[in-house]
């Protein structure tokens, strides 16, 4: 265990200890930072503090930066679908009824198992159940991810999704006429305080925002794009009911009768990023699995004879 002794200087006073020493160590996020304060390795002037406290000219911040955890994760040969890889970051493109990362119920199979197998220097601060993974799409949901091969770019992408300078666009279908064009829903998420499986919009949220345009209307259903501004849990799904025009096939969000297909018709298509190391911007597209574009095919065709 490496220990880390910083004195505060007249710059850092005032700030917060994460804030500080995000300043001083850019490889640290602040998420790590705060759980490594709640397991008791951070300290000022030897002792505990909140993460609210204030520093002060000549405080003595001690870090006792922990061991990596072994990763007890089985590696799989998955065959992900890898649309772009290099030494810092890789973009996966996971298919519809595969879960990110491993948790109760789902030990392997998951995009986790396939990266152990495919590489193995990905980003370890968002724990050893999760390598690499610096944001996430459901099980059911197709598309894009970006996965950190080292601390530094996790820092960075992470930072970026903070900053909300990250382009992600999901291809969706949704139950309903939309009349209009193009809208933004702007209203707070949060944990549903009845069904506590389920996210709602609430006062008691955090800000979410999800533009939409129209790309096409089947009479009954309508086919949208929509641009995520931030990145809440099921956040296209909660907005998209609270308008009253939920994903198709969605257990959880839509209606009793629904579009038969495991699952609701949600693709994250286009990823855009700028890489952590150059500081270039990067944009990757993937269209929607074969299997949704032919559910699409046949509500189009065949609108007045659907089954729900």
């Amino acid at each position: 265990m490496e220990k880390i002794v910083i004195e505060i200087t007249e710059e850092l006073e005032g700030s917060r200890i994460d804030k500080a020493l995000t300043t001083t160590r850019p490889d640290w996020s602040r998420s790590q930072i705060q759980q490594w304060m709640k397991d008791g390795f951070v300290l000022i002037n030897g002792e505990n503090v909140k993460a609210s406290y204030k520093m002060k000219q000549g405080d003595v911040l001690t870090v006792a930066e922990p061991e990596p955890e072994l990763l007890d994760v089985i590696a799989e040969d998955l065959n992900l679908d890898i649309v772009y890889e290099d030494e810092d970051v890789l973009v996966v493109n996971k298919p519809r009824g595969m879960v990110v990362h491993p948790a109760p119920g789902h030990p392997n199979g998951t995009v986790v198992n396939g990266l152990m197998y495919h590489c193995t220097d990905l980003s370890g601060i968002n724990g050893v159940l999760r390598p690499g993974i610096v944001h996430r799409i459901d099980k059911d949901t197709s598309g894009l991810l970006m996965v950190a091969k080292n601390d530094k770019a996790h820092v960075s992408l992470v930072n970026q999704l903070v900053e909300k300078t990250v382009t992600r666009v999901y291809t969706a279908l949704v139950h309903g006429h939309i009349p209009h064009d193009h809208g933004t829903i702007d209203a707070p998420i949060g944990r549903d305080q009845r069904e506590r499986q389920n996210m709602t919009v609430t006062d008691r949220g955090k800000d979410a925002v999800t533009h939409f345009k129209v790309i096409e209307r089947f009479g009954k259903f309508t086919l949208v794009e929509c641009k995520l501004e931030t990145g809440r849990t099921h956040q296209i799904r909660v907005h998209m009911k609270y308008i009253e025009f939920p994903l198709a096939g969605d257990p959880k969000y839509g209606p009793k009768k629904t579009l038969n297909f495991g699952g609701q018709l949600l693709h994250a298509g286009t990823l855009g990023f700028n890489h952590p190391e150059t500081g270039e911007y990067m944009e990757f597209t993937t269209p929607p699995p074969e299997d949704f574009m032919e559910l699409v095919e046949k509500v189009r065709n065949n609108v007045d004879k659907i089954e729900e």
